[in-house]
């Protein structure tokens, strides 16, 4: 199961639109993925929600670009972050339905947030930059 840290999970936001889907994407993945669709479904919940029209700066939103560091490693990586059939890990398109897309979603630059993979590792992300989608 994948496990947040209580004293790691920073405050996050979600725009509306963002929220419902994830929250539906979870429920229909329970059963192919539970542990992910799990961990995803509990960040929707805490998440605080955003009218769909506000700008959300810095903040990891769908389709967003961003770069984070693996605290563990120390490398950096620069992704987009996308839904499931948009998925390509060559191209940097991660989807929100692996364990460290549903750990970015709705963090914002400076945050980082530790949680542990189904495998039990302990990984820890820190959001180094963000470009809004277009």
């Amino acid at each position: 199961m994948i496990q947040s840290v209580v004293c790691q999970r920073p405050p996050i936001v979600l725009r509306s639109r963002d929220a419902e889907r994830l929250g539906q994407l979870a429920e229909a993945a329970a059963q192919r993925h539970p542990a992910t669709a799990d961990f995803l479904a509990g960040e929707v919940a805490r998440a605080a929600v955003t009218p769909d029209g506000e700008p959300l700066p810095g903040i990891v939103c769908m389709d967003s670009e961003l770069t984070f560091r693996d605290e563990s490693t120390g490398k950096e990586k620069q992704v987009t972050l996308v839904y499931p059939p948009d998925a390509d890990v060559e191209a940097g398109r991660i989807s929100v339905l692996t364990p460290i897309g549903a750990a970015l979603i709705g963090l914002s630059v400076g945050q980082s947030i530790t949680f542990e993979t189904p495998s039990g590792e302990r990984r820890s992300l820190t959001v180094l930059s963000v470009s809004e989608p277009n």
